[in-house]
Parts: structure tokens; sequence; C-alpha cells
């Protein structure tokens, strides 16, 4: 009776998944190390287990993208701190389209200029701002004639960017 007890016992206890275990972070061999605030927390099934963030960091291992930190109370040793994008604002990487030349086209306008298959039309006369041209949508197909329709976008989303330590940067970096 006792023997088949100590197999039940073993049995449930062997059943538990690991990520049930309180406070366990994982790390993965490309020395990832996953706090159970990890988005890829429960995905990690091959890993080599931690009581800490800082056991694992100390280990050789770091942060996966998008955790900035981790709270280093002993209640919250192994909880990540996400970085929250909520506090994201365009201003705070400036005020948008630069004329690094000083020719009064900022670099909205100087790719629209550059990039229309026919001459383009200005606002005025002092040739600032550009209102019609001709440009294909490389998504769509479609002619664009009027310049207040395109989309110039950079190349990494800013709200991407502020999420991934550009909020950690100093103005004059953004």
């Amino acid at each position: 009776m006792q023997r088949k007890l100590i197999a039940i016992i073993t049995t449930l206890l062997l059943s538990v998944p690991f990520q049930a275990v309180a406070g366990l972070v994982k790390k993965t061999n490309s020395g990832i190390c996953h706090p159970p605030a990890s988005s890829y927390y429960d995905r990690t099934k091959n890993f080599r287990a931690f009581d800490s963030v800082e056991e694992c960091l100390a280990s050789g291992g770091r942060l996966p993208k998008g955790v900035s930190g981790y709270e280093s109370s002993q209640q919250y040793a192994s909880r990540a701190v996400v970085m929250d994008a909520s506090d994201y604002e365009r201003r705070k990487f400036g005020p948008g389209w630069d004329d690094a030349d000083g020719d009064c086209q900022n670099s909205r306008a100087e790719a629209l200029i550059a990039q229309s298959s026919t001459k383009v039309r200005f606002a005025d006369e002092r040739r600032c701002r550009v209102v019609t041209g001709r440009w294909i949508s490389p998504f769509t197909g479609n002619v664009i004639q009027n310049a207040s329709d395109i989309d110039i976008d950079h190349v990494v989303p800013l709200n991407r960017a502020w999420d991934h330590e550009a909020n950690i940067c100093s103005r004059e970096k953004r």
C-alpha cells in the first residue's frame, strides 16, 4: 500500500510542468533568460533552470528583447518588468522631417521630388512643400498624384523603437 502511495505521489510530482514552479527562470541554449513575465516563457521547453533572474544573468545569460530589467527585491527577484510603451509620444523623437541642407525642403519633400515620375508642383513659389506629382505605390501599383495621400515611413516604426529602448535614450540620440 505504501509503495502504491509513493508511486502515485511521485507520478503526480513528475507530471507538474516546470512553469508551475514559482520563480523559475528558464535559460535557453542561446543564453536568453526567460522569467515568468517573458512572452516566450511557456513556449520554452529546453532550458537550464535558475531560481532567480540574477542567477541566470550571472551565468552569462541575457534578458529577452522588451524586458529591460527586473525587480531585485527578494519577493520579486525572478519577475521581469516589461517596458511600458504607454508613454510613447511622437514628439519625443523631435520635430519630424528635417531640413538638413536648409533649402526649405524637408526630407519628406526631397523624397517626394526624387521619387516622382513627373515634375512636382509646389504649394507656392518658395518651392518648399510638394503638392502634386506622380508616384506609383510599390504595394498596390496604384498611381498617386496628391502628395498628401502618400505616407513615407521610417525604416523602423517609432513606436517599435520606443518599445526597444529608445525610451531610455537621450533626445539627441533619438
